[in-house]
């Protein structure tokens, strides 16, 4: 039995499926996390949905007129991104949260056609380490020209924007790796090249 197997048996009402991006269909801003959270977006099946890395993002995302309120606990929440879509460099719950290279080149595709919605003028925001090379893997650069670091502006192609941010996981936020202002301070930036 494999890992998402044994957890759809262990929680039986958790979602425990490929998690698929939310949002507007041509967004201005593209959000890239890691992968689903066990009791997050594995549970209700969409992305920071019902988790402490949620909490932190939609307070930001509402701070920023992306969405039409602060929190987000469950898919039935009338939750609506404003100019944006949400999506993972891995699909399914990994082990640990941890996923693996392999991982991420399955699901690679994936990534590659969500960055496709977003028009030339659009930015794409990578919410860790891992987000930030899946996206420069899905957009077929080298890594080398592209070293991740927190707020660090990167162009991919000729009007496209890779901005960079610590994960807003809750071990950053109680190690204060990453702080609300020094979050708010990457959505100002963001905001700012999107208009």
């Amino acid at each position: 039995m494999d890992y998402l197997s044994r957890v759809r048996h262990e929680y039986p009402s958790y979602y425990s499926r490929p998690v698929p991006a939310f949002g507007v269909a041509r967004p201005k801003l593209l959000i890239v996390g890691l992968a689903p959270g066990l009791h997050g977006a594995n549970a209700s099946g969409r992305p920071f949905t019902g988790d402490e890395a949620g909490k932190f993002l939609f307070r930001v995302l509402y701070e920023f007129g992306f969405s039409n309120q602060p929190d987000s606990k469950a898919v039935s929440d009338e939750l609506i991104l404003y100019e944006s879509r949400i999506t993972n460099a891995v699909q399914c719950l990994p082990p640990k949260n941890h996923p693996t290279g392999q991982e991420v080149r399955n699901c690679n595709g994936f990534l590659k056609r969500e960055i496709a919605l977003v028009p030339q003028d659009g930015v794409i925001l990578a919410l860790g380490q891992v987000a930030h090379r899946a996206v420069v893997q899905a957009t077929e650069l080298r890594q080398k020209g592209f070293v991740f670091a927190h707020h660090r502006i990167h162009n991919l192609i000729p009007g496209r924007l890779l901005v960079d941010s610590y994960h807003c996981s809750r071990y950053n936020v109680q190690t204060r790796r990453l702080t609300l202002g020094m979050f708010r301070g990457v959505f100002q930036t963001v905001r700012g090249l999107i208009e």
